[in-house]
């Protein structure tokens, strides 16, 4: 059957600093069942990788066998006659190269379609999907940001969804380009001071904001919306985001 399967929210880096410290202070459970910390235990050094983030809106393409093919933006799964921006339209029109990505998935991850659902994450944006950036410039098209693996919850022993390396994913003909293929940075956060990495976030987010990369590669010159921190950390995959307040607020047209 068909089911909606959500990116999960971006969060803000406190949100992340938070979370990761919760992790590596956490020695266990008291006799009320309530978790126990140990603040003086040293935290890591994460590397984390940016990506420009791009002011569109989130859609997805999921397959399983029993369902095949489907769309979804953000909160539904959609239809070209209940239709995102145009996003389902596309799928339905680029079915074959869709289908090539889901096989090239599948022949890595070396799970069977028969047991999970894929389901590909990716920014729909450019044309009229949004204004006053610099990709509006560019046709309609779905950058790549994310791959997942849902196990079928029927299985006898059910596993946890989990995420899989996504960079060998592209069909530039066919308007499907990969986020990875455009300026990335990197960035070792020292969790017991995180604070310490502020300013250069601010600073790498200032230079995407006035001027996106992603469009300077197509051509174009405009602002940016800024940048999508990530890392893997036991299994779990950690994000935030970082703004800038140059690009206008604008409503998704559907």
């Amino acid at each position: 059957m068909k089911k909606m399967i959500k990116f999960p929210s971006i969060e803000q880096f406190r949100s992340v600093i938070a979370t990761v410290l919760r992790q590596y202070t956490f020695v266990g459970l008291d006799e009320n069942g309530d978790a126990i910390y140990d603040n003086t235990k040293p935290k890591p050094t994460l590397t984390f990788k940016g990506t420009v983030k791009l002011h569109g809106t989130n859609a997805a393409v999921c397959w399983n066998a029993s369902s095949g093919m489907w769309a979804q933006s953000r909160e539904n799964i959609i239809t070209p006659e209940k239709d995102n921006a145009g996003f389902a339209f596309f799928v339905e029109s680029h079915k074959e190269a869709f289908m090539e990505l889901f096989k090239q998935i599948d022949a890595r991850v070396m799970e069977t379609f028969t047991h999970t659902t894929i389901t590909i994450y990716g920014e729909w944006c450019g044309g009229n999907i949004q204004k006053g950036v610099g990709i509006t410039n560019l046709e309609k098209s779905f950058f790549i940001f994310g791959v997942k693996i849902t196990p079928n919850p029927e299985e006898e022993t059910p596993r946890p969804s989990y995420w899989v390396d996504y960079n060998y994913l592209r069909s530039p003909d066919d308007k499907i380009y990969n986020i990875d293929d455009f300026p990335t940075y990197s960035m070792d956060i020292d969790f017991n001071m995180p604070q310490l990495v502020q300013n250069k976030l601010s600073e790498l987010t200032i230079a995407v904001e006035e001027e996106c990369p992603v469009a300077k590669a197509f051509g174009f010159s405009g602002i940016g919306e800024g940048l999508v921190w990530s890392t893997s950390l036991n299994g779990n995959v950690h994000r935030f985001k970082c703004k800038g307040e140059l690009h206008s607020s604008s409503k998704v047209k559907t």
